[in-house]
């Protein structure tokens, strides 16, 4: 297997959730639902939703650019695997038994998508965690 080119498929799928964060908003009409919050809190909203695009940009160029670090397994690039290993686990952990989104999925698209985030969500903490373990 080769664990380089293994990390750059997984920076790819990136951009497919990133994509996703993007049509989300419109899929469930937040910015109407978040009119009803205080303004600070709507505003704290919105940073918290920018920050989580900054992260996955960030986790995404991270991936991409240090693919041959990762895999080369320094101490240093295990503790990023780890981390990431284990950020991919509580968000699929949160998507699968903490959000209901079964009111939003409305068409056969946003199953597909939900499913495909889904897989995502379980691939990269599997794929993070061989750049742990494999020396």
């Amino acid at each position: 297997m080769n664990l380089e080119l293994l990390f750059r498929f997984t920076a790819l799928t990136y951009l497919g959730l990133l994509a996703a964060g993007l049509l989300m908003p419109g899929s469930v009409d937040l910015w109407n639902h978040t009119r009803e919050l205080p303004p600070f809190i709507r505003q704290l909203f919105k940073v918290y939703y920018v920050f989580i695009g900054f992260i996955l940009v960030s986790f995404g160029l991270i991936t991409w650019i240090f693919a041959a670090e990762l895999a080369a397994g320094s101490p240093l690039a295990r503790g990023i695997c780890l981390m990431m290993a284990i950020f991919w686990t509580i968000r699929l952990v949160v998507a699968t038994c903490v959000f209901d989104v079964r009111p939003y999925l409305k068409t056969k698209w946003h199953h597909l998508g939900y499913a495909a985030t889904n897989v995502v969500f379980g691939l990269l903490p599997f794929i993070y965690t061989l750049g742990v373990i494999t020396p």
